[in-house]
């Protein structure tokens, strides 16, 4: 494989994924993208690429998009997976048999745990091949797919944490992820960017506390509507529970107002103005049903794996506790089909000095 001119995979067509392949494409990479939607493929096929506006403007021609994964993902470099988290554990199961030495599997974002449960998965299926596995605390991109083989890029993070497993493998991931996206840098470990994923801050406690207007009739922006000072003060709240569980772990990771300065440049004197402050978010519509992606990814694949390390390591997470049990009442739904928990993301038993030791080396105790 080539590591001057990679090869790039892109696993899942949605907003994210049409986004990065058309981008990659205006660059000039080699771009294949799979998804399981024969109309997004059949659309961006036919066209030979994606149309991009926005932050980026162009089209970005696209190699071949699939619903084959295998011929997707056969001799490429970097194999990102840009997907909702409930799906990466089919697309981990339907990857490890594919996979090829010295590929990198980019998991884009990987939610809280997705690096983790890769490797578990990938483990139990007996996966031969030497790969380094890699995950984004949060998407690049803040970006809107309107229709198959069309997106808009609505702002581009100025910085984005990047993390292997193990974390000497770091630096090989980013020297081939570089080479597209300068903004790309090292975390710590997988759990410093899975516990800097502002997803699961930013989602399921405002969409709970905004159930009155999202059943309503009113068009409203999640952002600007929906971060109200007390919804504001009650994350920034929950946040240092986030915090903790990184202390606990020897993580300093910045408080969620700071996180959105450095990706976007966007400040203010609390979260509710620096959301505001964020031109990426000036459109957002709020959702229309509590059946949203916001809860129902964002509770099993963020809160609840923070919350079951909170509880292994001896942390109080009561926010973060109260906003699982309220979704699960509100939903009637115990959300435990999708939920990564110490035990799934292969740490159960561990103390924090082994866990550190899991993610430096990876090798368990």
């Amino acid at each position: 494989m080539n590591n001057h001119q990679p090869v790039w995979a892109i696993v899942g067509g949605g907003n994210g994924g049409q986004s990065l392949a058309a981008h990659l494409g205006l660059m000039e990479f080699t771009v294949r993208l799979y998804d399981i939607f024969p109309d997004t493929v059949d659309a961006i096929q036919n066209q030979g690429g994606i149309h991009v506006n926005g932050a980026v403007n162009g089209f970005g021609k696209v190699a071949l998009a699939t619903t084959d994964l295998s011929a997707a993902v056969a001799g490429a470099d970097v194999i990102m997976v840009v997907a909702p988290a409930i799906a990466h554990h089919s697309i981990a199961k339907a990857c490890a048999p594919l996979l090829q030495n010295g590929q990198i599997l980019f998991v884009h974002p990987g939610a809280t745990g997705g690096a983790l449960e890769f490797a578990a998965i990938l483990e139990k299926q007996q996966c031969a091949a030497r790969v380094t596995i890699a995950e984004s605390n949060s998407l690049l991109y803040a970006c809107r797919s309107r229709a198959p083989g069309h997106t808009s890029i609505l702002g581009i993070k100025k910085e984005l944490m990047v993390a292997a497993l193990p974390a000497v493998d770091t630096s090989r991931a980013l020297s081939i992820l570089n080479t597209a996206f300068p903004q790309m840098v090292a975390g710590k470990n997988v759990l410093e960017t899975s516990l800097g994923n502002p997803n699961a801050m930013m989602h399921p406690a405002p969409t709970l506390l905004n159930t009155s207007l999202i059943e309503s009739d009113r068009d409203w922006l999640y952002y600007w509507d929906g971060i109200t000072p007390s919804i504001g003060a009650f994350v920034e709240a929950m946040d240092r529970e986030r915090m903790a569980i990184g202390a606990a772990l020897d993580l300093t990771l910045p408080p969620i107002r700071q996180w959105y300065a450095e990706a976007y440049g966007a400040v203010g004197d609390t979260l509710s103005q620096a959301v505001k402050n964020n031109p990426a978010y000036e459109n957002v519509a709020g959702q229309h049903s509590l059946r949203t992606r916001y809860l129902l990814e964002d509770i099993p694949t963020g809160l609840i794996p923070m919350a079951s390390l909170a509880k292994l390591l001896g942390v109080d997470a009561g926010r973060i506790e109260t906003i699982i049990a309220l979704g699960r009442y509100v939903l009637d739904d115990d959300l435990a089909q999708h939920a990564r928990t110490v035990e799934t993301l292969g740490l159960a038993g561990m103390t924090a000095a082994q866990i550190q030791q899991y993610l430096l080396t990876g090798a368990h105790a």
